[in-house]
């Protein structure tokens, strides 16, 4: 027998989320939005006028803009690909049979790193990596190693980024892989062993078509991480030395908090948006598959 739902009682339940939703999200993006399509400058707040499409133009044209995404889009293109290898082998790892205490001991540390605020992390990072009282120059110490300026140096700078980077959320992707491998059916798995010895051939005929979705969120989620980076390179260096850390994010604060040209900065807050679905949209297009 089924029970009739009052509209009451359904926006009793659905009404606080969806006036939360509209409360931090949808409101707060339509601003930026509106303000994109303005000349709105906090030292000049008299002379704020509508000038249409002219701040994506002056966005579009910016080297300093195209110059940040550049780097993003180094940092997501090393970091990326080495959390999945590194995930993936962590996941087949807690995959096989056995081991559970250690499996269940693993599996609480790999939750760790995830659950440590970014500009914790970046904190973390700039103390360790200090070249005078870092624990990591001490260590190089021990093994003859001279003291490296990793904040100091550019390339130095975004290599401990991206190592950062990778650290923390190499778990994440972790945990994601093992959940999709949990959906392979075991008797496809046991008959598959049956017919050969070789992990790699397991891996790409019976695993991977079950761990695509997987790695489509994983795409998707660290994509969207990596536009929105700001906490830890930013406790870490300051976007700096000079510009080498200077991601995406942090061009957009400058824009917005440094140089108060809020208007700017929302637009290209929205192409970071746009960009952001676009290539979620090719990711789910191009790599997934029902299986």
């Amino acid at each position: 027998m089924q029970t009739r739902v009052s509209r009451l009682t359904l926006l009793a339940f659905l009404g606080p989320a969806v006036a939360a939703l509209l409360a931090v999200g949808i409101v707060p993006l339509l601003y930026a939005a509106w303000k994109s399509l303005h000349d709105f400058n906090l030292t000049r707040l008299a002379q704020q006028r509508f000038v249409g499409l002219d701040n994506y133009a002056a966005v579009l044209t910016d080297a300093s803009f195209w110059a940040a995404l550049g780097r993003t889009a180094l940092l997501f293109g090393i970091a990326v690909p080495v959390q999945v290898a590194l995930g993936l082998l962590i996941a087949l790892t807690l995959h096989r049979p056995g081991l559970s205490a250690f499996k269940a001991l693993t599996r609480l540390s790999l939750v760790l790193p995830m659950a440590t605020t970014y500009a914790v992390v970046g904190l973390l990072a700039q103390v360790m990596l200090n070249q005078k009282y870092g624990v990591v120059n001490q260590m190089l110490g021990w093994i003859g190693i001279d003291a490296i300026n990793f904040i100091g140096d550019p390339t130095n700078a975004f290599v401990a980024v991206v190592l950062w980077d990778i650290w923390q959320w190499t778990p994440f992707v972790a945990l994601i892989l093992l959940a999709g491998l949990s959906t392979v059916p075991p008797e496809i798995e046991e008959a598959a062993r049956l017919e050969t010895k070789s992990d790699r051939a397991i891996l790409r005929h019976v695993q991977l078509p079950y761990l695509v979705p997987s790695l489509v969120a994983i795409l998707i989620l660290r994509t969207a991480d990596t536009l929105k980076l700001f906490d830890m390179p930013f406790t870490m260096t300051r976007g700096g030395p000079g510009s080498a850390t200077e991601f995406i994010a942090i061009l957009i604060e400058r824009t917005g908090n440094r140089q108060f040209d809020i208007g700017l900065a929302a637009a290209q807050s929205i192409l970071m948006l746009a960009l952001t679905i676009l290539l979620a949209r090719l990711y789910i297009r191009v790599f997934y598959r029902e299986v």
